[in-house]
């Protein structure tokens, strides 16, 4: 058995040699990121600089565009480089780090999906109380629990993970994964395998209750009311559940990616 310790890097193997055609895919994803970059830069300070703009639904958006920033940056630079590489031998404290990153920004998305649903449940069914319920102070206090809850939760995760002994350093993926890490083990995984449930739990039930709730209570105000209020809420809820869709729809595309590996 070797420590993990042992492993100051890790290979990644599902890279294929794809001769010129590396250097159309560095220009893609670079263009990806700078547009990344550039667009959620912009609506970032754009929503700082104008006072209109410092309404609940705004401010959550904000958060959602800081966090665009946060995963982006641990992945986009990361593949361009490794696009252009020959080795794809990746320094396991960056690997440690890339995959801190990854999980804290899907769950900091999926739960701030949640307070946005939250904000527009409030503003549909509750419209005269709106902003005597949400205060700036009480969002900004959603949005710091949305961040600290995320980071701590996979803080313990990733502890559990680094502390493995593992028998090999090569991830069949393009980018470092904690599925995979642990898999490598040759030590006991019991205590991984269940918090890794149990965090996988957290992470999708905590933000679906008020996700589910809000929507139930949103049909029903709907189902009872005008056309006119209908409509609203339709166009207030539709950029919501676009990004929500969208999200999902993405999450389980890489987890059954992920499982077709075994």
């Amino acid at each position: 058995m070797a420590n993990s310790t042992l492993f100051i890097s890790f290979v990644l193997s599902a890279y294929k040699n794809v001769g010129l055609l590396k250097y159309l895919y560095f220009t893609i994803i670079s263009v990806m990121y700078i547009a990344i970059v550039f667009a959620n830069t912009m609506l970032i300070v754009v929503i700082s600089m104008e006072r209109k703009l410092h309404q609940p639904m705004y401010l959550f958006l904000c958060s959602l565009f800081v966090n665009e920033l946060y995963g982006s940056a641990a992945v986009l630079p990361f593949l361009m480089v490794q696009v252009l590489s020959d080795t794809h031998v990746v320094p396991a404290h960056y690997c440690y780090l890339q995959i801190y990153v990854i999980y804290t920004y899907a769950s900091i998305e999926f739960c701030n999906l949640a307070a946005m649903a939250y904000d527009r449940y409030v503003s549909i069914c509750y419209p005269l109380q709106y902003h005597v319920i949400m205060t700036s102070n009480r969002v900004f206090m959603i949005i710091m629990l949305v961040w600290i809850y995320s980071l701590i939760k996979f803080s313990i995760g990733l502890s559990l993970s680094s502390s493995l002994t593992l028998c090999g350093n090569i991830l069949d993926k393009v980018y470092c994964d904690n599925y995979l890490l642990v898999k490598l083990a040759c030590s006991d995984t019991t205590v991984n395998n269940y918090y890794g449930l149990f965090g996988t739990f957290l992470s999708v039930a905590v933000p679906l209750v008020p996700i589910s709730f809000s929507y139930i209570k949103i049909l029903r105000i709907c189902l009872r009311s005008s056309k006119e209020t209908k409509q609203k809420a339709i166009s207030t809820c539709t950029p919501h559940l676009a990004s929500l869709i969208n999200f999902t729809f993405g999450c389980w595309f890489e987890i059954l990616q992920s499982f077709k590996r075994d």
